[in-house]
């Protein structure tokens, strides 16, 4: 193990897509959806052996500090870092960029996030080897593209150019452009060309080579992480962390750097991969009865197929009913079309809108 080499997990989102069971005070990212730890402690164990916990950072909101430290116990308390508002990805990578030049003058690191499955762990742990040598070799920007497996119309995707020869095991091709989500026509497309790889939001690059791409693209961002640099590790963290956060507006890491800069390569992420957006994503990862049926939890289904159910703590009974999401948790049931899934998000916005419902929210 390099010892300039750190890892920075982002891990503030809300998980608003898994409600009722996520909820803002304990998000998915500090659950066990997938897996028998929270997704959290997942991502961070995907570097044993790779990056020790001291050198592994969470950046997330600060009213979840806590729960994110019960988490991940393995981790040094002050490397949960509490963002006090939320700014987007790219203020999150700034601020990583801060706190690892200020503990290693010459630190890389790379970028992960929370609520991610990963499986071919030796293939992830290789590709992060090599994407740290080739951002240190020539300070480019690494981003790691996932090989599409079907004409998805929910990532973005990286359309990338010529191979480069880096010496080792992963695939390098040059980044060309970054295109946002597109319809299933284009998708298509992309996916036939074999020029495009989905846009996985994982980086690997140096501490200096990001904040020179900042200084260029974005300064309000690199005069925050210059700002934070000097306060790193002490008593006044916190105080300037929000002072310096409240000069920023809210702009991603691919608008603010990624879709402008001209030294990206794109590694190619051989390992399975997979986005646990929203509860239909659970049928990749649990095992299904003769009738196409995810029950987690105590369920029976007469004469019902294709749903998703997830029952904590109480008997959820189907009968004759097709593709739906059932859940129940802490004293709430929600019930969907599969295919309407995404609009669970805009259903916790209305109760938030109206106030709430019983503090679950």
């Amino acid at each position: 193990m390099q010892d300039n080499r750190y890892a920075v997990i982002m891990a503030g989102g809300k998980g608003e897509r898994f409600w009722p069971l996520s909820t803002s005070k304990r998000p998915k990212q500090v659950l066990s959806i997938v897996g028998d730890r929270p997704m959290l402690a997942q991502a961070v164990e995907r570097l044993a052996g790779f990056i020790p916990p001291e050198r592994v950072l969470v950046i997330t909101n600060a009213s979840l500090v806590e729960v994110s430290r019960e988490a991940v116990p393995e981790l040094p308390p002050e490397n949960i870092i509490g963002e006090p508002v939320g700014r987007d990805t790219a203020a999150a990578c700034a601020l990583g960029a801060a706190i690892v030049k200020a503990r290693c003058e010459n630190g890389s690191f790379c970028i992960l996030t929370a609520d991610h499955v990963i499986k071919d762990l030796d293939v992830f742990r290789q590709t992060l080897e090599e994407g740290f040598a080739l951002a240190e070799q020539d300070a480019s920007l690494v981003t790691i593209g996932i090989t599409p497996t079907f004409a998805s119309t929910g990532f973005g995707y990286i359309e990338c150019g010529d191979t480069i020869d880096s010496g080792g095991e992963i695939a390098f091709r040059a980044a060309k452009r970054f295109v946002e989500k597109p319809d299933a026509t284009t998708a298509q497309g992309y996916v036939d060309s074999g020029d495009f790889f989905w846009n996985s939001g994982m980086f690997i690059w140096s501490a200096d080579a990001l904040l020179k791409a900042l200084g260029a693209f974005q300064p309000p961002l690199l005069a925050m992480a210059e700002a934070m640099q000097s306060v790193v590790d002490t008593a006044s963290f916190d105080e300037r962390l929000a002072e310096e956060y409240g000069k920023l507006g809210k702009i991603s890491i691919d608008y603010a750097v990624m879709e402008k800069a001209d030294n990206i390569v794109t590694a190619s992420g051989a390992f399975g991969w997979f986005d646990v957006g929203s509860w239909p994503a659970l049928e990749d990862h649990f095992d299904k009865d003769e009738a196409a049926n995810v029950a987690i939890g105590d369920c029976k289904a007469l004469d019902a197929t294709g749903n998703i159910v997830v029952s904590n703590g109480r008997l959820t009974a189907l009968i004759g009913v097709s593709d739906l999401v059932v859940v129940q948790a802490d004293g709430v049931t929600m019930i969907c079309p599969k295919d309407r899934a995404q609009e669970v998000k805009a259903m916790v916005q209305l109760l938030d809108s109206d106030g709430g419902y019983d503090g679950v929210l």
